[in-house]
Order: C-alpha cells, then structure tokens, then sequence
C-alpha cells in the first residue's frame, strides 16, 4: 500500500511556515504499515493542484491532501477537488451544524462565508472536524482513496488519528511494520558504518539498517514489514543485539528518543540529579530538559551565566580564573562545573562555556571554540571543542556533546578520578 502527501499553500512554498504536517503524516502511515511514496508541495493554483493530482494516482493507491480549505477566496482546494472528480457541491448538514456550534460557543456571527464550508464535493464522505470548521473528505475513485484535510496542524491530527488511520486500517489489510532504534553520540556515520561493515553485510533482506545524522547523533535504525510466520521481530532483535555490542561505547540508548530524554530516563533509574552551568548556550541545555513531562524528577535546574559577575557570585568560579585564562577556558569550565554541583546540590552537573558566534572571536579562540564539563563528585570530563562558524548550530552542538559527554560520565560512573 502506497501514499503519496500533498500539501497545497503558498506559504509553504515561500518558507512563511514550514510544513510540519508532511513529516507527521508520514510517521502516521508508517506506524500502520503504509509506506508514503512522494510528498509535494504545491502552490495555490487550480492548475498546478489539478496536475498534483493528476500525477499522485500514477504513482499511489492513497493521496492524502492538507490545506487550502478555509473561507477565503484563496483557499481553492475543495473547489479543485470537485473539478477534478467533475462534481458538483452538496449542503452536508452535519457539517453545518458543527459550524453552527462552533460559531455559538463564541458568541460570534455566521457569515455566508462560514456556511459555505459545510458545501462538499457531491461524491465525498465528510469527516467530522469537531476542531474546526472545514470537514475532512474522504473520496473513493477509481479505485484510489483521496483524503483532503485541514492545514491547521491540531485539526489534521485529530482526522488522522480518529477517521483517517482507522479507516484504512479497516478497508486494507496492512503489513506490520516493525522498526528499532539505537541513539549513538560522540563518533560519526563513516566510522559506525565500518565498525559494524560486517553486521551489516549479513543482513537478511527483510531487514534495512538506516543511518540517521543530526549534530553529533547517529541513529542507527533497522526495520522491516512483518512476515507470515511473525519471525521478524525477533530477527531485529538479534541485530540489535550484535550492533549494540559492537559500538556499545558509543550507544546512548535502544530506542526513537532525543539524547536529552534517554539521559533523563537514566538518571531517573538511578534515582539521581542534574543541574547546569549555562554561559553560551543561554539555556538551550534547559530548555532541551524540561520540554519532557517529569523532568522536574531529575532537573534541579541552574545558572546562566553570560557575564564575568554572575559566574563568579551564582558559581563560585574564581575572579582570577577569569580574568588570567578568559571565560572560553579549561579552568572556567571546571570551576562552572564544580560550582553547580557545589551550589545547586545535585549528583551531576553539566557547563557550558564558548564563543558562539558570529562575533566575539579571536585567533586563540576563534569562533565555534567551547569548553564543555560533566561531573559527579567523584568523575570528571572537561573537553575543548572547536565546532563552526554558525551561532544557533554551535548552540545546538554545544548542548548535544554536553549529554554526550554526561552519558560517558553515566556509563564510566563505576570508575573514579578525572577522565581527559
């Protein structure tokens, strides 16, 4: 079973907003065994949503479309569609009457404008929008299902998740698929891929690895589709198994999760704490933790300490320190780290200090340049890093080596002494 994703809007198209809607759509279908063949992106314009659709049938058996279904004159989807299935428009009075109630729970006018939106193709079935006021669609023609959705994220997750999914589920009978993840962090794609060349190699063609890079990551996910006799399962774990073996030294965690939240579940496990020493990452680090519900279980919280003062009075770094080896130092970022877990009493800490860019800069410390601390009362790490040129990337990759190296501390926490 193939789809293809459709979104129509010129504010895609011109990066007024980005299309968040394609990426969740597609992780959607595949959790339930539908592989998406294409995602496009189209203007609004009657020709060229006419030719998407055109060309979408050719290549899937499930067209699934968002946007372009507002009140207004340039919201020319459902119009299109009509045109396209070469329909008229029917009145749908359940459809009408969800506008109605939308419109009376705040106490606003109906205008002709918003009643228009309960009229559909004739040949659709609609989808009740109890978010919104534009109805999903669902057509079935010529032996391909199209769906056309809201653009509006929230109204589009609700008609997937409760008329679009189980509708295919119940009209096709899907393949299970199957997928494991192994977080890795500290050592690049090129270098995991020859370490574990030979795994690889003896995979059985039911079973795909992926490499998956972003800032200092790598997943290193396997998959496949769900056989007759049910033995695929076990045929990943297997592998799982001999991967995370191989490179366990850099495995962060079995499973799809950001490196922040394996870190928390770790340290929650263990019934242990965290606090942060924030100077150029301006409490990114922060921020990446408490995103997470339960967070408060393990993140005690920190400083963020742009200037000289506030590292010497919330930290306790020394004004000799400073001023003799600079902020962006070895022995800064040791004392920022000694002094979160002095001051704000936690088991481990993290520090953060460097020239972010795009200013600042010097031919000592040029641009990217970061000191990284992780620690407990009995370990320590502190590392210099030279990272880009790129102020929101060197944040980015700032943070994700702090967990990285704090994962090495978690993993070595049965050692004792400083570690280099």
């Amino acid at each position: 079973m193939l789809a293809e994703i459709i979104t129509i809007g010129d504010e895609i198209l011109i990066g007024q907003i980005v299309d968040t809607n394609s990426a969740w759509m597609a992780q959607r279908l595949n959790e339930t065994g539908i592989r998406v063949k294409q995602i496009s992106s189209v203007s609004d314009d009657r020709q060229h949503i006419l030719t998407a659709f055109a060309e979408a049938r050719n290549r899937a058996d499930v067209i699934l479309i968002t946007g372009g279904l507002g009140p207004t004159k340039d919201d020319i989807t459902k119009k299109t569609l009509a045109e396209y299935f070469g329909v008229g428009f029917k009145l749908d009075e359940g459809a009408l009457e969800n506008v109605k109630k939308i419109f009376a729970r705040y106490n606003r006018p109906l205008l002709d404008v918003n009643i228009k939106q309960a009229e559909v193709p004739e040949n659709c079935e609609v989808l009740p929008n109890n978010n919104g006021t534009a109805p999903g669609m669902w057509f079935n023609h010529e032996g391909k299902i199209y769906v056309s959705m809201p653009g509006v994220p929230h109204e589009m997750q609700y008609l997937m998740q409760e008329s679009v999914i189980p509708k295919l589920s119940a009209a096709f009978h899907l393949p299970k698929v199957i997928h494991q993840t192994i977080l890795t962090a500290g050592e690049g794609e090129s270098f995991l891929a020859e370490r574990i060349a030979d795994i690889e190699e003896s995979l059985p063609p039911e079973v795909k690895l992926a490499y998956l890079p972003k800032l200092g990551q790598v997943r290193l996910r396997l998959s496949g589709y769900e056989d007759k006799e049910g033995q695929l399962a076990g045929q990943i774990a297997h592998y799982i198994n001999l991967i995370v073996e191989r490179v366990k030294n850099v495995v962060v965690t079995i499973g799809d999760i950001p490196i922040e939240k394996a870190i928390m579940d770790k340290l929650e496990a263990r019934g242990e704490t965290l606090s942060v020493a924030e100077s150029c990452t301006g409490g990114y680090i922060s921020h990446l933790m408490t995103q997470h519900p339960g967070s408060s279980a393990v993140f005690l919280g920190g400083a963020i300490s742009y200037a000289y003062e506030l590292k010497e009075s919330m930290l306790g770094v020394k004004n000799e320190t400073l001023w003799q080896f600079g902020a962006v130092s070895e022995e800064t970022a040791t004392e920022m780290v000694e002094g979160a877990l002095l001051n704000f009493k936690s088991d481990y800490a993290i520090a953060v200090t460097g020239v972010a860019g795009p200013g600042g800069g010097t031919a000592e410390k040029p641009v990217g340049t970061v000191w990284i601390a992780a620690a407990s009362k009995t370990n320590r790490i502190v590392k210099k890093f030279t990272f880009g040129s790129k102020r929101q990337q060197n944040i980015e990759r700032a943070a994700i080596t702090a967990f990285t190296l704090l994962n090495t501390l978690l993993t070595d926490s049965s050692k004792s002494g400083e570690i280099v």
